[in-house]
């Protein structure tokens, strides 16, 4: 029975790999206006203005308002934010919790702002301090995702835009820029609906025209992973290489190599790394996607129904927001009583985190994304029938939310040239092991200059 099943999958897989066989083309790069009302006839202010992130006190003052429930007895994270543990991130947020000094190092690195299809878009752009002689500095942009932000990658930009300061190579040199998505933090939410990844690189890649950048390296994880994705499908000609912590290539070929692999991976090209981390795949795969994307599927659907109670207590937004932090950095941790967050970030990058979400209440905006891209099924946009065609690098950390083999990530990005198992971390790459991330950024590049 085995071998029937075998010979008919491949043979089914040879076929659909025979009519799924595309030419390099390319995304319809259009244009877009998502501001209020009708777009002007005049033209769209492109100037690039400098910002600075203020404060006041008021700000956390509703977190006094608390009402507490008690957990369930030995409830742990299974089902949530455990409350207790939440009592000590409330007193930590209302009596030691510095934001001001936390906006003194958000305003630490450059901030700017330009209007961009009607939306004002924020940005952090960081030149490096020192060169070697005769090297110019690569640009990079670097995309977050949900519930992250910009402040995700405060800790991996010195280690990439001063190597040698920070015990690294000067061999790569980066300037990088680090946008916020629209509707996310500083940056303008759209007014109208239909706001995608799609139109979301069209506007970061027309940032990056705007900043003198005729050609570019891109990275990003979550919904970054996609819009840069998205970037190297609308202007392959102007993105260098494309480097990836995440990756969303779920398809009739990955399925298929789930399904047989863990009796049949190494005839369907899984690694024995590959199968420890899919496998058993109802435990690894199947029940960690259910338990874990319960807020997918209300995102995807009435984001702006549980978005009006996150936007309205700013402990209700934190709790919902670092449960994330917790499960997406080692699912293991909801067996811990404080979901092991202090274990990897501290309580002030995660509160500053969350506090860029708060006083700019961005919450409901920023879970339409969702609806926007995932809304209307999976696998119904031209994008995610299409492979990419730039030179491609990916990390896969061992605790990301679904393991993806360098087989499925070829097969989305023929022009895979670097791959790499990371010995730690999970979804939050960038801010949880920033120097494991800096170091196959600069591996990718190596590996690509030398062909």
């Amino acid at each position: 029975m085995w071998l029937e099943i075998l010979l008919t999958s491949v043979l089914g897989f040879a076929i659909y790999w025979f009519i799924s066989r595309d030419k390099e083309e390319t995304l319809p790069l259009e244009d877009g206006w998502w501001g209020p009302g009708t777009r002007s006839a005049a033209r769209e202010d492109d100037s690039i203005r400098p910002f600075k992130v203020e404060t006041s006190d008021e700000e956390i003052h509703r977190i006094d308002k608390f009402r507490f429930t008690p957990p369930l007895e030995d409830s742990c994270f299974h089902y949530g934010f455990n409350s207790n543990y939440l009592k000590k991130v409330i007193s930590y947020w209302r009596n030691e919790f510095d934001w001001k000094k936390q906006v003194e190092i958000l305003n630490r690195y450059p901030h700017f702002k330009t209007k961009i299809e009607g939306l004002d878009i924020h940005f952090i752009h960081v030149k490096p301090p020192q060169l070697p002689a005769g090297h110019t500095p690569k640009p990079l942009l670097m995309v977050h995702g949900w519930p992250g932000s910009f402040y995700e990658f405060y800790k991996i930009i010195p280690l990439l835009t001063d190597p040698k300061n920070h015990g690294l190579s000067d061999e790569h040199v980066f300037e990088v820029i680090c946008p916020s998505i629209p509707g996310y933090g500083f940056s303008e939410a759209s007014s109208k609906k239909g706001f995608n990844s799609v139109a979301t690189a069209r506007i970061f890649y027309k940032l990056m025209l705007r900043l003198g950048f005729q050609e570019f390296y891109i990275q990003g994880g979550d919904w970054g992973s996609l819009i840069c994705t998205n970037m190297a499908q609308l202007v392959p000609s102007h993105v260098k290489g494309l480097h990836l912590n995440m990756a969303l290539v779920l398809s009739n070929f990955s399925t298929l190599t789930l399904l047989l692999g863990q009796r049949f991976g190494r005839f369907l090209g899984l690694t024995e790394r590959d199968v420890e981390l899919l496998y058993p795949v109802k435990e690894k795969v199947f029940y960690s996607l259910m338990r874990e994307s319960g807020y997918m599927h209300i995102q995807c659907t009435k984001p702006d129904t549980v978005g009006s109670a996150l936007n309205d207590s700013p402990v209700g937004l934190a709790a919902y927001i670092l449960e994330k932090f917790s499960t997406w950095t080692n699912t293991e941790f909801r067996y811990l009583e404080d979901g092991g967050l202090e274990r990897k970030f501290s309580l002030d990058d995660l509160l500053t985190n969350v506090m860029l979400y708060w006083t700019t209440g961005t919450i409901i905006s920023s879970q339409r994304f969702y609806k926007e891209n995932l809304g209307q099924g999976w696998m119904t946009q031209k994008h995610e029938r299409m492979k990419v065609y730039v030179p491609t690098g990916f990390s896969a950390f061992p605790f990301e939310l679904l393991h993806t083999p360098e087989k499925w990530v070829r097969f989305k990005y023929p022009k895979l040239i670097s791959y790499s198992y990371m010995v730690r971390g999970g979804h939050f790459a960038a801010f949880e092991e920033p120097e494991l991330l800096a170091q196959d950024i600069r591996k990718f590049l190596s590996v690509l200059e030398r062909q």
